[in-house]
């Protein structure tokens, strides 16, 4: 039995709703077949969009979303993506597949697509091969309601108003695909481009400056300590790779409980690195002014067969789930640093919320996740004390569950928990107190196996299910956690 004790009256910060945030980026079928199909299309969309994934994302309540990149944001100028379509300039999507970008998908079409599923905007803008002036009329043509040459641009192409533009990224992977530059000399740019990031009336932006790549540490330091004070957010990116390496990432579907334990061990590398990352940014910035952004992370495995390796197609397991769950219970729990976290990608890329096929569609096991996880956005996180059950294997040892727990405004009473080993069902208890309940309820994602999938022939393999035999006497709850699951228990 595994006891855990929840103080409901010591409410320990607020768990921002943008942790539980998106990215789509120009590469493969995220944007193209994924999102955006065009109004023509036989394919039922809502004046370009599909009807189908605007349907499901609305049903997720997505915060935020990240566009156009991702090492493309790098390479894209988004002069190219305005006007009538017809007249807009191809390119070649280098990073990407070396495929056709016909540019159909701008900065116009984003914002509708925001609104649509009522997400806030997160532009990435270009770093590496753009200029101070372009970045600086990108912001203008956006959110300045005077007169002006781009404003006066924008109203050309259909918005008489400007759009509301909260978050802003200066660049992404400065260190790698965006420039390849040392901490020093982005953070120099950082402050020449961010100067021409301007407020323009009513509208505030968030700056968001390119952090670390993992375990960089360095990089952070220097970033905070020239310009720390000139952000609003540092991003940190991150990803699961199974066999911990770039080069044999390995498959997403093919893996035994070796693969399985070693890829959880991946993802809780994550704890480690919002604390270490943290403690760097407490020396600088003491209040928590500046926001940890982890705008991206996830899953990347070996590609699926068949398909293109530069349009890292993967399939989502039941692994999956376990992937995103972990991590969103870390962001949680970190919630006086971490301020936004954003998923990668949306659509049909590496750890998939959604995927498509034609005119078909079907949720992925980390949607479920996320529809099961969005209780906590914006609600007051709790504090969670236990002793950790082991998950062993072959001699060695990671934590056996994940949780956080959170309360909302009706005083509900949110846990989510991961059970980590693919074997073992746990008993858990939860004593909770500072607060009356009288009711519990639970849902349960997981399956027989480990590496099940939902398929566009079956696509309720892995679903959200009731958790049956709960229990609630005196103030404690208490249920079964099936093995390999992801379980939400609401507590009232």
């Amino acid at each position: 039995m595994l006891e855990m004790v929840i103080n409901a009256d010591i409410k320990k910060g607020k768990i921002n709703k943008n942790i539980y945030g998106h990215f789509s980026e120009h590469l493969g079928r995220c944007i193209y077949e994924g999102i955006w199909v065009g109004e023509d299309s036989e394919i039922p969309n809502i004046k370009g969009y599909r009807t189908d994934v605007v349907e499901a994302l609305k049903k997720l309540k997505v915060p935020v979303l990240r566009w156009p990149g991702g090492c493309f944001a790098d390479e894209y100028h988004w002069m190219d993506g305005i006007g009538p379509k017809d007249k807009r300039p191809c390119m070649i999507n280098t990073h990407w597949g070396g495929v056709v970008e016909n540019n159909h998908f701008g900065t116009n079409e984003f914002f509708e697509f925001c609104e649509m599923i009522g997400a806030q905007a997160y532009i990435c803008g270009n770093v590496g091969s753009g200029t101070v002036q372009e970045m600086q009329q990108w912001i203008e043509y956006m959110t300045f309601d005077g007169k002006s040459p781009m404003a006066d641009l924008r109203r050309a192409n259909g918005k008489e108003e400007p759009w509301k533009l909260k978050y802003f990224g200066i660049g992404n992977e400065n260190w790698g695909c965006g420039g390849n530059m040392r901490p020093e000399y982005y953070a120099d740019l950082y402050k020449r481009f961010s100067t021409y990031v301007r407020n323009f009336g009513d509208n505030i932006i968030h700056k968001i400056a390119c952090g670390p790549a993992g375990d960089d540490y360095r990089w952070t330091d220097v970033l905070m300590k020239e310009a720390g004070h000139l952000m609003h957010g540092i991003s940190l990116h991150y990803y699961t790779l199974p066999n911990g390496s770039w080069t044999e990432k390995g498959s997403a579907t093919e893996f035994g409980e070796g693969e399985w334990f070693k890829t959880l061990k991946q993802t809780l590398f994550m704890e480690e690195l919002v604390i270490k990352h943290s403690t760097i940014m407490d020396r600088y910035d003491p209040e928590k002014k500046v926001g940890l952004i982890v705008d991206e992370w996830g899953a990347w495995c070996d590609v699926e067969p068949g398909t293109n390796p530069g349009f890292l197609f993967q399939q989502n397991t039941l692994r999956d789930a376990l992937i995103a769950g972990i991590n969103l219970n870390i962001f949680n729990n970190h919630c006086d640093r971490v301020q936004m976290s954003n998923i990668a990608q949306m659509v049909n890329v590496l750890q998939a919320i959604i995927l498509t096929e034609g005119d078909r569609m079907l949720l992925t096991p980390t949607y479920h996740v996320y529809d099961m996880y969005k209780v906590h956005q914006d609600a007051q996180l709790l504090t969670v004390d236990f002793k950790n059950t082991d998950y062993i294997y072959n001699g060695e040892k990671i934590p056996g569950i994940s949780v956080s727990s959170s309360i909302d405004k009706e005083e509900k009473i949110h846990v989510t928990i991961c059970n980590l080993n693919p074997i073992q069902d746990i008993e858990v208890d939860v004593d909770i107190r500072g607060i009356a309940v009288n009711r519990i309820s639970g849902k349960v994602l997981t399956a027989e196996t480990m590496n099940a999938i939902n398929t566009f022939d079956n696509s309720n393999q892995v679903k959200i299910d009731v958790l049956k035999n709960l229990r609630l006497k005196n103030n404690r709850a208490g249920c079964k956690i099936p093995s390999k699951s992801v379980v939400l228990l609401e507590i009232e």
